[in-house]
């Protein structure tokens, strides 16, 4: 294959197949910009993530849209095949790959560096096969142990997420006497694990986790003790994207803001996070998010 598929409408083809564009070598992570935050593009190959569900679930619409996030800017592609919102069913590992492998392949060879959002070692591993370059892990307390073996095998950036219990189910676990410290000393003990099992420490891109066995309350004073994240010496990643504690910030006469009612919100906490240390965010709307860490950066000078 010495060609692969661009976003409809970008070219003299008038099917709706994508346009054809030229292979290129994908950008690898030491690519990344350094004088402003980083900008990672969420892609739900899923019937039901909660914000984006169902609209990009087949290969065509993911690569579609996976183009149209990378020659947007974006620096990161993150593609997920197996949602992980609150009451959302489990998934194997097997369709979870047949979901995100095409996807994958077709935005690295078009030059984009993918990142693959999955619990799954074996998912992992193929992932990285198919040329992701970034391992994104939400299994917090409960990471396979396999894991590290495999981030130590294969040298890849891992972004290591605090979460307790199960990701479908987390509200039980979010009780904190003091959630900043708390969330910082389970983050540093993964980290240790990881270490361990032979993982750099420069591949380890620390999450805390915000929606993940917390509520609103604790989301916001994570993102007001993010300094405490950064001193533990990794980058640092910051999911805030359409979440439920910025749909009830925007509440109004009693009434939820939906998840696309929640970008300027999220806009706002991209800008914050970076001017206040951390490395990047994880975003849905990746154009504006490019905009407000450009700002964030123009402004600290």
């Amino acid at each position: 294959m010495d060609s692969l598929a661009a976003v409809p409408g970008t070219g003299p083809a008038t099917s709706p197949l994508p346009v054809v564009r030229k292979v290129r070598a994908p950008r690898k992570f030491s690519d990344l910009p350094t004088d402003r935050g980083v900008v990672m593009a969420i892609l739900n190959v899923t019937p039901d993530s909660f914000s984006d569900g169902g609209k990009f679930v087949s290969p065509d619409k993911a690569i579609a849209q996976g183009l149209k996030l990378f020659y947007g800017g974006a620096d990161i592609i993150d593609v997920g095949g197996e949602s992980t919102r609150p009451g959302a069913e489990s998934i194997t590992p097997e369709e979870e790959q047949a979901r995100i492998l095409p996807v994958i392949e077709t935005l690295s060879k078009a030059g984009a560096l993918v990142s693959v959002d999955t619990m799954h070692v074996d998912t992992a591993a193929k992932a990285i096969d198919a040329g992701a370059g970034i391992i994104n892990d939400v299994s917090g307390m409960t990471f396979s142990p396999e894991m590290p073996g495999l981030i130590a095998e294969r040298k890849v950036p891992y972004v290591l997420m605090h979460r307790r219990g199960d990701a479908r189910n987390v509200d039980p676990a979010a009780k904190y006497d003091d959630v900043v410290a708390e969330v910082v000393a389970e983050l540093a003990e993964l980290r240790d694990k990881f270490v361990a099992a032979g993982v750099a420490e420069d591949q380890i891109i620390l999450d805390p986790g915000l929606g993940f066995s917390k509520n609103a309350e604790h989301n916001w004073a994570l993102l007001r003790g993010l300094p405490e994240f950064t001193k533990l010496g990794h980058k640092v990643l910051i999911g805030a994207s359409r979440k439920r504690f910025l749909g009830t910030l925007l509440s109004s006469a009693g009434k939820v803001a939906a998840p696309a009612e929640r970008d300027h919100a999220t806009l706002a906490i991209s800008a914050l996070a970076v001017a206040n240390g951390a490395w990047g965010v994880r975003v849905h709307d990746s154009g504006a998010s490019l905009d407000a860490v450009k700002v964030a950066a123009a402004w600290a000078g």
